[in-house]
């Protein structure tokens, strides 16, 4: 197998016996990658085989999406955590690195603060503590994703993902716009559990070293949203990365993934 091969899935039970697919790839000390909202794993493809020199990767298809299950219930950031706690019990691994973006830094905040020994060292990318304190992506921004033509909020959406100089060199195929397959009601459960996160209170009791990376032209999550974790967080580090929108892991790769890199080395 290649790291061009997509992954195999392995399943994973929740509490609540929801099959969860995993995907494990690679050798070395285990690296945990978290998706966004109403993503499968195919949000890291292209990225984990910048990690595969000194870290295995696993991800997973989050309850909803690609091949785990998709009940009717279990979706919020602490129940996400919850399930990828089971993840990493099916896989035999008790201690990871975390690097969640957008929704996937929500969940890496409350498996970190909830499971502290499960966790080595945590990266928080493109994602805000959620709750009133949280600095929201403006009105314009929400009507443009919720505008009824389909192609035209999937156009916001790429617009929002990368910058246009970005865009013009690569054209796509996006793996970052969503998983296609979900059903309406587990989309439903993916933004109510991205809407309704508020980790503030637990962020101070985060004890593994993070780093805090962000766009500075990121309007889906403000950047401000970096300086607010990493004062909740002791020690955190940041780092904004300049010109880049959400998705800045994709559109500052070599920078982004050699900085996340030589944090998990350090």
């Amino acid at each position: 197998m290649t790291d061009t091969d997509p992954p195999p899935h392995t399943f994973a039970r929740a509490a609540d016996g929801t099959a969860l697919a995993c995907q494990l790839r690679g050798h070395g000390f285990p690296l945990l990658l978290l998706a966004g909202q109403a993503n499968n794993h195919r949000w890291w493809d292209g990225i984990r085989e910048d990690f595969h020199t000194t870290h295995s990767t696993i991800t997973l298809d989050y309850r909803g999406t690609g091949a785990s299950d998709k009940p009717e219930a279990g979706y919020s950031t602490p129940e996400f955590a919850e399930d990828v706690i089971a993840v990493l019990d099916h896989l035999g691994i008790e201690r990871a690195d975390v690097y969640g973006t957008s929704m996937g830094g929500r969940v890496a905040q409350w498996v970190a603060a909830r499971h502290p020994g499960r966790v080595r060292r945590l990266v928080l990318g493109c994602t805000t503590p959620g709750g009133p304190h949280a600095v929201e992506r403006d009105a314009s921004v929400r009507r443009a994703l919720a505008q009824p033509d389909p192609e035209a909020a999937r156009q916001a959406l790429i617009d929002l993902m990368y910058s246009p100089a970005w865009r013009a060199e690569h054209p796509g195929p996006y793996t970052t716009l969503g998983d296609p397959a979900m059903p309406p009601h587990a989309r439903r459960g993916h933004l109510l559990a991205s809407n309704r996160h508020d980790a503030w209170d637990v962020l101070p009791t985060i004890s593994a070293p993070t780093l805090v990376l962000h766009g500075d032209q990121d309007r889906m999550a403000p950047p401000d949203n970096l300086a607010l974790l990493a004062a909740r967080i002791a020690g955190a580090r940041t780092h904004l990365f300049t010109g880049a929108r959400h998705a800045y892991f994709e559109e500052c790769r070599p920078q982004a993934s050699a900085l996340v890199s030589a944090f998990l080395a350090d």
